[in-house]
């Protein structure tokens, strides 16, 4: 069903839940200026495919052009602030039994606004790795200065082996970290309500995870601006911006 408002079934459904999980998508970070990663980029970086910038093997074929972009990338983030959106979900973790955090960004700002325990399934920009020996790096505090359109950067060297440092988000061809996909998967299954926010539906096998809770009898909410692939399997379609649609959400429960 697709509404426009807040349906009171709903709504009590929200209010009742013991076990909520919340899962989101880039669209949630849209309304505090990140692009989605489909979107077209400024700058001297819309001239690359952005694909061909997120995989092992572009890496490996020229490491400072890669480096560069995701510096590029963190530095738009970290100028970036939470919205209220992001904020309202750290809210209603304070005012139910168990809420359960799932987010396809790999941005900071669910942190930021208040959340704790944040599950990033593709990763994050916060926490790079070496290439070599997987060893943690821990970035230098601050935002990058980059010049806009971004530049070549060589990545860091590792202090354990010395091999190259890479973004800490997962590439194309590379698997999902199994615990943190398990868990989704686990919470899902046995929640009360799962709440999808700007998602597309089309990322798999995160896309999933929907007709998981739907199939185990659970309810599933989503908040989108607009139709996605995952119409059919939810239970509530609310049509609109998270960053207002979520806080009214909230308070009309609570």
């Amino acid at each position: 069903m697709t509404f426009t408002c807040f349906d009171l079934r709903m709504i009590a459904t929200l209010q009742g839940a013991q076990k909520i999980v919340v899962l989101t998508g880039a669209g949630i970070s849209v309304e505090s200026g990140i692009p989605t990663f489909r979107d077209a980029i400024t700058g001297l970086w819309k001239n690359f495919d952005i694909e061909m910038l997120a995989t092992a093997e572009a890496f490996l074929r020229d490491p400072a052009l890669v480096w560069g972009w995701y510096e590029w990338r963190r530095m738009k983030v970290l100028s970036a602030q939470p919205n209220a959106a992001h904020i309202a979900i750290a809210e209603l973790a304070g005012r139910v039994p168990q809420l359960s955090l799932f987010t396809q960004n790999v941005d900071d700002l669910h942190e930021r606004a208040g959340s704790i325990d944040v599950r990033h399934l593709h990763g994050s920009l916060h926490h790079p790795r070496c290439f070599d020996c997987g060893h943690p790096y821990s970035l230098p505090d601050g935002v990058p200065d980059e010049p806009e359109g971004g530049r070549r950067l060589s990545p860091p060297k590792c202090l354990e082996c010395g091999g190259m440092i890479r973004p800490g988000v997962v590439w194309f061809n590379e698997p999902l970290p199994v615990n943190i996909l398990d868990g989704a998967f686990e919470l899902s299954n046995s929640c009360d309500l799962l709440i999808v926010v700007g998602t597309s539906g089309v990322v798999y096998p995160v896309a999933q995870l929907p007709e998981v809770a739907r199939n185990a009898g659970h309810k599933v909410i989503q908040i989108n601006p607009a139709r996605s692939e995952l119409d059919r399997i939810c239970t509530w379609n609310v049509r609109g911006s998270a960053g207002k649609l979520l806080p009214a959400m909230i308070n009309r429960a609570f």
